[in-house]
């Protein structure tokens, strides 16, 4: 009996092995379809830009990666890799041709920059693209492969392999792009494919060719650390860049902190409340009676919960997303008492300001914003801050230095950066001595630059 259910058990296994590589094949064909249509998509992109140190403009090049994501040719890289400081971009396609590329938006708050394709110079050379499509980063898993396409050390549509390590990663430190603030309003996708130089920009893909992340960030020195902005995230900024050129975002002025055991002094239940460690000075928050040390229950109507650090970015991105001068109803509770305040918001603004070179003074400088302005107590937003003095030119001789912040030139206050732009032209078109009125530390000095 034995022998007789010998041929039916092997034509079983027969069977299942050749539905299981009929399956795999199936699955393999799918992937390679999938990725010779992304990596049509991948592009290396090279750059040109300037930068403002030492008392003087300088131009330095480096490499990038980018996915073209629409079929007018509007690619997707890191701001920082393309930014406002960029004055030559070009990207290279899949065909190994070189075009020419502008800078359509920039958003350095998810490291999201967007390019354009000179579509015109497309045209008239008979070059082709293709566009990728975007994947619900929102349904990773840990464990889940994925690959990462790019650029690094300059090696194009290089892929490696591996897995989603965490498809949630906070980072507490958020000074990413130059100084400028990145990742305040969202969580990060953890990989363990590796990332180098180079790949920044480029796509984090699924099993099917379609984007999950865009390449961020890897730790030097760290074996398989790699990070990326999640695909959804990215979805949200390329609309918004491709419709305004820069993201809108309000602001109240409240910096959290998670309330992970320190419910028992609050005498809160678990996953109730949202600590606000910090209120920026003179913000909506302030100006309505706000102070570290309370707890938001609820925002809007809807229940606050920070206990862990990784729910902190959604509850700011939930401000954030709202329009600019919305009142915003919060239920506080302060001790033993709870109070609602109504905050209207602002717009949100970065602390680092536009840079600029006044060559002819020996001055690099930066305009001071409204959050520097708060965060360093300055009584309003007026002035430039010195970055850069060059040595043996005017503002170096007359004694001037990095940290001081031009408010007067010449008795005229310094209310914007275009007006310091027209009197450093007049000192170049006729040179002459220009009076200088500095703030340091809440100390007025004045300097006299000879030409």
């Amino acid at each position: 009996m034995k022998d007789s259910l010998l041929p039916s058990i092997t034509r079983k296994l027969l069977l299942c092995a050749v539905v299981v590589l009929a399956w795999t094949a199936v699955s393999e064909a799918a992937v390679s379809r999938g990725f010779t249509h992304l990596l049509e998509a991948v592009v290396r992109i090279d750059v040109r830009e300037e930068s403002f140190d030492s008392g003087a403009r300088r131009f330095s090049a480096g490499i990038g990666s980018g996915v073209i994501v629409s079929d007018d040719g509007l690619i997707l890289t890191n701001a920082h890799v393309a930014s406002p400081r960029s004055v030559e971009l070009s990207v290279t396609l899949a065909s190994l041709e070189r075009v020419n590329a502008t800078l359509v938006g920039w958003d350095h708050w998810t490291d999201l920059a967007l390019l354009r394709i000179d579509l015109a110079e497309v045209k008239r050379r008979g070059l082709k693209f293709t566009h990728a499509d975007f994947a619900n980063s929102d349904k990773l898993s840990p464990g889940q492969t994925v690959y990462a396409v790019g650029t690094p050390h300059g090696l194009t549509r290089t892929v490696t392999r591996g897995i989603i390590s965490n498809n949630r990663r906070f980072f507490a430190d958020n000074r990413g792009v130059r100084g400028y603030e990145t990742g305040l309003f969202n969580t990060w996708l953890q990989t363990d494919a590796a990332i180098n130089p180079g790949n920044s920009g480029g796509p984090l893909v699924d099993e099917q060719g379609r984007v999950v992340g865009i390449n961020s960030r890897g730790y030097l020195g760290a074996d398989n650390l790699a990070f990326a902005i999640p695909s959804n995230i990215a979805k949200r900024v390329v609309a918004g860049l491709t419709a305004e050129g820069a993201i809108t975002r309000s602001y109240i002025g409240i910096v959290p902190g998670a309330l992970l055991d320190l419910e028992g002094f609050y005498s809160l239940k678990q996953n109730t409340g949202l600590l606000i460690n910090s209120v920026d000075p003179g913000s909506p928050a302030a100006k309505a009676g706000l102070r570290g040390g309370d707890i938001v229950l609820s925002i809007n109507g809807a229940p606050a919960d920070g206990r862990f650090p990784e729910q902190l970015p959604p509850i700011l991105n939930s401000i954030a997303s709202l329009p600019v001068g919305s009142p915003v109803k919060l239920v506080v509770k302060r001790g033993e008492q709870t109070t609602t305040s109504v905050v209207a918001t602002e717009k949100l603004e970065s602390r680092q300001g536009e840079e600029w070179a006044f060559e002819k003074w020996g001055l690099t400088v930066r305009k001071v914003s409204r959050a520097y302005a708060r965060e360093n107590q300055l009584d309003d937003d007026t002035g430039l801050l010195v970055i850069g003095v060059q040595p043996g030119f005017p503002a170096a001789v007359a004694g001037m230095s990095r940290g001081d912040i031009i408010t007067k030139i010449n008795r005229e206050r310094v209310a914007s950066l275009e007006l310091a732009k027209q009197m450093h032209a007049d000192f170049v078109a006729k040179p002459a001595p220009s009076l200088f009125e500095t703030e340091t530390d809440r100390r007025v000095s004045l300097y006299i630059l000879k030409p």
